[in-house]
């Protein structure tokens, strides 16, 4: 035999083969950087300017009022094409800042080349700073200036590599004194803030701030979460969704897609698929949409929950059980016990459930629970100048320091709201959950629902609840007829005889299921000598005891995170256009002499024609909210809507998507992400459905 002689390393390492597959770049990487997303027809006609836009109306917070004096009163503003005077102040020279702020959204990249494109398209003496690290290259003055050779790199490419980002918020005196000194030290006519809810709130006290400063603060709307989601108080739509949503959704529907795919091939696990959201479901909800699940849990509906059976026995018996509205822990789990058996009783046991990762806060007991610890910790910090977490570092000793409080040893605030009952319902969960709820806040004092198993949590409950309902005997496999009839045969059994005995819907339906009380080979055995088909001293023939370990149930499951992979992806073309007209549109804010301002853009839901660049009041849409045991003024999240066309869908189709009865399964494959060809959606499905 011929041995077909080595290629030396040299030659390897230069051969165009080889160069091509070590190289950083692949053929899509190259693609994205070279493609120039289309521009709103306003940008395409040149130099452009604001035109208030007075029929928006929105309802103030007293707080916002007195904390944001400047902004208050700052109206919603239309990008328009400039004429006159308007053009030579577009020109002007600037220099501007940029920051993101948060974890990664697909298409940040985009916004900063559309604001980099537009800034030196208005002026080349213009100048475009990024602040390394997020917020704390603010503080701290670690900036670069960006160049066509920097930004080029990262057209159309996810994550937030171009300037890295953190999560650090410019929240005190001595943090906003910092930040003004390095934006004036660079000159920064503006600075634009790319983030979330928390970011553009910090952003707008950022705005207040420097005002008399001469710099100008505007926000741009990210998160893969997709709770900014703006309307004015009369229900009109300013902004349907944030960007990076679409990117994230279609991530994690291809890998929930793929499993869905596994399950119905191997038809032996239950994948437990949990994915990022914080609070809102609409991720969960997108995902439902994209690969029809089987079990699609969404925390808003959840909430509305009411017990109708508990509620008509309290009123027979003339009593209110206020227990009865809202979901508990308990009947969650029993929500997917009845589609793991039911879908079992047909002979498929498997499926996929997708769990959004704050479907706990929706839960009446679990939310107290975090109020309540939140105020505790904080008040701790306050009251001891110290830190919580470090003080009391196991859980045994955040244990013991809540039942002092219910003793009355420690004497400060948080004893009146931590009582005897809280102390013995937390006793029954899970010390995993316990650790959960006990865990470290995040910097902004929010409960890290990201943190906790979320799915562990539903899960034990649900193994529970299935080996109680196994033990009754209301947790069987289902036996297709004809593998019965066949499988005695050969044995030379009778179907007929042994039918009846063994199955309590013998002859009805394609799937048979075993008598309850026939809970082990030993009520089996009992059952057929009673009805004569075997003597006590004969064994159970194998061909029946094959069958019977065929219905015993045995749950398999798979658990899974989506989240950091959907936030890291490379956008959809949805969200490469989106982004790279928010860049332009902060531009043409900064121009038009804008502060306090979130870039929108309306008419999302329609043909890209359609799409309206706007400037957003950020001071307007604040409210208070509970944060760190504190009320704080903060930006509204958007959660799903249960009027929503989407919600309704989904709601509608859940029993179909179920798939709990004989026939194939609904799943829907929602395919890769493409950046080439026309194949590819051009906008999430919730927000097209939402648009009917």
């Amino acid at each position: 035999m011929c041995e077909k002689p080595l290629m030396s390393l040299d030659d390897l390492l230069i051969n165009d083969c080889a160069k091509q597959i070590i190289d950083g770049d692949s053929l899509d990487v190259m693609e994205r950087r070279a493609y120039t997303p289309p521009m709103c027809e306003v940008f395409r006609n040149g130099p452009t300017a604001l035109e208030p836009q007075n029929q928006y109306r929105f309802d103030i917070n007293v707080a916002a009022r007195e904390q944001l004096p400047h902004l208050i009163e700052n109206r919603v503003e239309k990008v328009v094409t400039a004429s006159g005077q308007q053009v030579e102040g577009y020109s002007r020279p600037r220099t501007i800042g940029i920051v993101f702020s948060g974890g990664p959204a697909p298409g940040g990249h985009n916004v900063i080349a559309g604001l980099y494109d537009a800034a030196k398209k208005a002026n080349p003496e213009n100048k475009v700073y990024g602040f390394i690290l997020g917020q704390d290259g603010i503080i701290e003055g670690n900036v670069c200036e960006l160049t066509d050779e920097r930004v080029n790199q990262y057209r159309n490419l996810g994550g937030f590599c171009m300037i890295k980002t953190g999560r650090t918020k410019i929240d005190t005196r001595t943090k906003m004194r910092l930040s003004i000194g390095t934006c004036k030290k660079l000159g920064l006519d503006a600075l634009v803030v790319v983030g979330g809810d928390d970011s553009n709130t910090n952003a707008a006290f950022m705005a207040e701030a420097m005002k008399d400063e001469g710099i100008q603060v505007i926000g741009v709307p990210k998160t893969i979460d997709g709770d900014i989601q703006v309307k004015d108080s009369e229900g009109k739509s300013l902004c349907a969704i944030s960007f990076g949503f679409h990117s994230a959704a279609r991530s994690f529907a291809r890998n929930i897609g793929d499993l869905c795919t596994d399950g119905s091939s191997d038809v032996k696990y239950w994948h437990f698929c949990k994915v990022m959201g914080r609070v809102a479901s609409h991720l969960a909800l997108e995902v439902s949409l994209q690969t029809h699940a089987n079990l699609t849990l969404i925390g808003e509906d959840l909430a509305e929950y009411v017990d109708q059976e508990r509620v008509e026995k309290a009123r027979t018996e003339g009593t209110v059980d206020y227990t009865a509205y809202g979901m508990t822990l308990r009947h969650l789990s029993r929500v997917v016990c009845d589609a793991i058996v039911r879908r079992a009783a047909v002979g498929k046991n498997y499926g996929v459930v997708v769990i959004p990762e704050g479907v706990l806060e929706f839960i009446n007991e679990v939310q107290v629970f975090i109020i309540k610890l939140n105020t505790i910790i904080s008040e701790y910090n306050d009251v001891h100048d110290t830190d919580f977490h470090s003080d009391f570092r196991s859980l045994d000793d955040k244990l013991e320091y809540l039942r002092r409080l219910v003793r009355g040893i420690r004497k400060m605030g948080p004893e009146t709201i931590w009582n005897a009952r809280d102390d013995e319902l937390f006793s029954d969960i899970p010390e995993f959950f316990k650790a959960g709820l006990l865990m470290e806040r995040d910097s902004h004092g929010n409960f890290q629902f990201s943190q906790v198993e979320t799915d562990r949590v539903i899960l034990e409950l649900v193994k529970d609840y299935l080996g109680i309902l196994k033990e009754k005997g209301r947790y069987k496999v289902g036996i297709e007829d004809t593998y019965f009839t066949n499988t005695l045969a050969r044995a030379g059994l009778s179907a007929e005889s042994y039918g009846p005995v063994i199955f309590r819907n013998y002859g009805v339906g394609r799937f048979l299921l075993v008598k309850e009380e026939l809970i082990s080979l030993k009520t089996l055995k009992q059952a057929l000598v009673k009805a004569e088909l075997m003597e006590e001293e004969d064994p159970v023939p194998a061909a029946i005891i094959k069958i019977y370990e065929k219905s015993v149930p045995n749950l398999k499951v798979q658990t899974h995170f989506y989240g950091y992979d959907g936030r890291g992806s490379d956008p959809t073309k949805f969200d490469c256009t989106y982004t790279y007209n928010l860049g332009l549109t902060a531009f043409s804010l900064i121009a038009g002499g804008s502060t306090g301002q979130m870039v929108g853009i309306r008419n999302l839901e329609k043909s890209f024609e359609s799409w309206e660049p706007l400037g957003i009041p950020i001071a307007p849409l604040m409210h208070l909210e509970e944060r760190g045991g504190k009320m704080k003024l903060v930006l509204e999240k958007s959660v799903v809507e249960l009027d929503s066309n989407a919600f309704r869908l989904v709601k509608a189709m859940r029993e179909k998507w179920m798939a709990a009865a004989p026939g194939p399964d609904r799943y829907r494959k929602p395919g890769a992400i493409r950046f080439r060809g026309d194949l590819e959606e051009d906008k999430p499905m919730t927000l097209s459905l939402n648009s009917l």
